[in-house]
């Protein structure tokens, strides 16, 4: 191809400009720039020594993308399928599924500090009501043992006995509503019923009252939108990752979004300003022994108690309902494990009624249902990250330097064959005291399904007797058959928790001679 004279004149001119010049050489050294950094990190960062794909040692992009789409959970299931126990996700981050590394994250350090401290730069937000009130999941050390004693009472045996008729009564009127519901539409979407079950109870125990979302069949404005919140949130800490993103994605929330999120802010405050200013209740909830131990000397500030409930209405009620919707799915998927189940709930009991938290938990079967159900489908998949402090840190052996984030992939550990035989499939036998021969090597240590060490999740005993309750309940008095529509339930997007759809589930009311 030629050119005349004139465009020859043109293109001469232009590449003589100064501007040109200054504009191609600032071009050329961010490129260099980024190129030296991405090869720093691949060869040259102390992260270099773990195992992972160079793209993602380069730079924090690919792992945010998985991060925005929904698909870390499943990528770090793949890489460590691949790579083994510890892979290097991103730059500065580290993912393992080593359990003796995860006692190290989240448990007690050599040096005497209680853990590796939590990542503030990106995943826990901090000061999220303005006025500086932590609660148990964002608070120091030192506040968060302060406060946790101040709970541990209320979720003691002893108090989760007191609380027995509350939790009768919730599931109780799940089980009727459910089989109204059927009635009706001859089917039931059981994530919404047991978000309604878990909820209600939940909220008694923090507000002194039910939110009623049995009774009335339908979500209220504040539940209809935690799955969008946590959503949200799930964003936000992949864009935190770039302070100079995070500076505009802040710039750019719309004034709607931060209403609403004040709007569920103030909706828990004044439930719980209620409930504080009766002092004692009819019911044995969560705040009874709370305002004893403040008679004690133990007292949080009405700022902390105000945050603290917020946190155990979401908390709380997330893990039970994640887990019973996957089991109901998991089961309908394996009828010989249903019937199995089956067999020992109505061999052992004769009405709903014996069903306690003294008479369930020796129910073998369906304690392996519920071990087995955390770890096919953890309820937070992915990992709680923790940030090494500025003397580093060691993972089983493995020193770590200053600033790097590390964390348990919960999903990838959980199904990966160097820990369980068959891992993929759902086998509650594994968990009996006595397995058969082929899972008699499971690293059942590797399930942590509610975190470890110090600040592990306060509720699960809380949350194991509302699993066992619900269930029992269930598959005593319903035959459970999946829908069509709901034949891929659990294969889903995960942000922070998975994105649930609709389980559609038709029921057949068993009828018992009387």
């Amino acid at each position: 191809m030629s050119f005349s004279g004139r465009e020859t004149g043109l293109l001469s001119g232009a590449a003589e400009h100064p501007l040109a010049s200054f504009f191609a050489i600032g071009v050329f050294a961010f490129l260099g720039y980024r190129i030296g950094i991405a090869i720093y990190n691949v060869y040259f960062h102390p992260l270099a020594k773990f195992p992972g794909p160079k793209i993602y040692a380069a730079s924090q992009i690919p792992i945010t993308i998985k991060r925005i789409t929904g698909d870390e959970v499943q990528t770090f299931y793949r890489l460590h399928l691949q790579y083994g126990p510890y892979v290097r996700v991103a730059p500065g981050e580290l993912s393992t599924i080593n359990p003796a590394a995860a006692k190290d994250i989240y448990g007690r350090q050599k040096n005497g500090r209680l853990s590796i401290p939590k990542d503030f730069k990106a995943y826990y937000m901090k000061n999220q009501r303005k006025d500086d009130t932590e609660g148990l999941m964002t608070a120091d050390d030192e506040t968060h043992t302060r406060q946790r004693k101040v709970f541990s009472p209320a979720f003691s045996e002893r108090a989760l006995r007191a609380q027995e008729p509350l939790l009768k009564k919730y599931t109780d009127l799940f089980i009727a509503r459910l089989g109204d519901e059927h009635e009706k539409t001859g089917k039931v979407d059981m994530v919404s019923w047991l978000n309604f079950a878990t909820f209600d109870f939940i909220a008694d125990c923090v507000f002194g009252d039910s939110l009623h979302l049995l009774e009335k069949g339908e979500y209220n404005a504040l539940l209809a939108n935690i799955p969008a919140v946590v959503k949200f949130s799930a964003m936000r800490r992949a864009i935190r990752s770039f302070p100079f993103m995070d500076t505009i994605f802040q710039a750019f929330i719309p004034k709607s979004m931060i209403q609403k999120r004040m709007e569920h802010v103030k909706f828990c405050d004044e439930r719980v300003d209620r409930r504080l200013e009766k002092q004692v209740t009819d019911n044995p909830d969560f705040w009874t022994l709370v305002l004893e131990a403040g008679n004690k000397g133990d007292a949080m500030t009405r700022g902390e108690q105000r945050q603290n409930s917020f946190l155990l209405l979401t908390a709380a009620t997330e893990t039970t309902s994640s887990l019973l919707s996957a089991l109901t799915y998991l089961l309908c998927q394996n009828p010989d494990k249903l019937q199995k189940l089956k067999d020992e709930v109505r061999s052992t009991f004769q009405s709903t009624e014996q069903m306690t938290t003294i008479t369930l938990p020796p129910l073998k079967y369906l304690q392996a249902c519920i071990e087995e159900g955390l770890r096919v489908y953890p309820p937070v998949p992915g990992g709680l990250p923790r940030r090494t402090p500025p003397e580093g840190a060691n993972l089983d052996g493995n020193e770590l330097p200053p600033d790097v984030v590390v964390y348990f992939a919960h999903f990838a550990a959980y199904h990966s064959p160097s820990h369980f035989n068959r891992p993929d499939d759902f086998i509650p036998e594994r968990w009996l005291p006595t397995p058969p021969a082929e899972f008699a090597h499971d690293r059942k240590d590797a399930v942590m399904a509610f975190s470890a060490g110090h600040r592990d999740c306060i509720g699960k005993s809380l949350a194991y007797h509302e699993a066992r309750l619900l269930l029992a309940k269930l598959v005593w008095s319903f035959d459970l058959e999946l829908c069509a529509e709901s034949q891929d339930w659990i294969k889903q997007k995960s942000f922070i928790v998975g994105a649930k759809e609709p389980l559609y589930v038709k029921l057949r009311r068993v009828v018992r001679e009387k």
